[in-house]
């Protein structure tokens, strides 16, 4: 076990870098993480044309992992292990090819071993395209501790 950390921001950019190493999925995405903070992250992801449906519109399925992705580091940011117990996405407008998205997660509630968060993404300085609402749930154990020992690692 890690001894508590007396900054707040300095561990949630510890807990980011931490699973940011490990993060394939947003990485092969060309996400970014633009912003951290404790129970909050800002992440964006650029349209590219492999990405587009039959409508030539962004998949759906990639606004929610964008969402889905912001969820994670906002809820992770206190160095416990978050996974998502529940998740919930409304489509408001569509994004296109060269858009550049982002993802903004903010905690509404935390409570013993449950918390909400809302996503909000938009494209850049323009239109809110979806709201994303995730419930987590703490499984137990230490983000940064996890990944030394190899937890949650596969």
């Amino acid at each position: 076990m890690i001894a508590p950390h007396s900054d707040p921001q300095a561990l949630a950019e510890e807990v980011c870098a931490a699973m940011w190493s490990r993060d394939r999925a947003s990485q092969a995405l060309s996400m970014r993480i633009l912003s951290v903070k404790p129970g909050y992250a800002l992440v964006s992801m650029p349209v590219h044309g492999n990405m587009l449906n039959g409508h030539h519109t962004c998949h759906g399925g990639y606004l929610f992992t964008l969402a889905d992705s912001a969820f994670a580091y906002a809820c992770n940011s206190h160095n416990q292990n978050t996974v998502a117990s529940a998740c919930h996405i409304d489509f408001l407008a569509p994004a296109g090819e060269g858009d550049l998205l982002e993802a903004e997660a903010v905690e509404r509630s935390q409570a013993g071993r449950t918390g909400v968060y809302d996503v909000t993404v938009s494209v850049r300085g323009g239109k809110t395209i979806a709201l994303f609402r995730g419930k987590s749930y703490r499984v137990g154990g230490e983000v940064i501790a996890s990944l030394q020992q190899g937890e949650y690692a596969k």
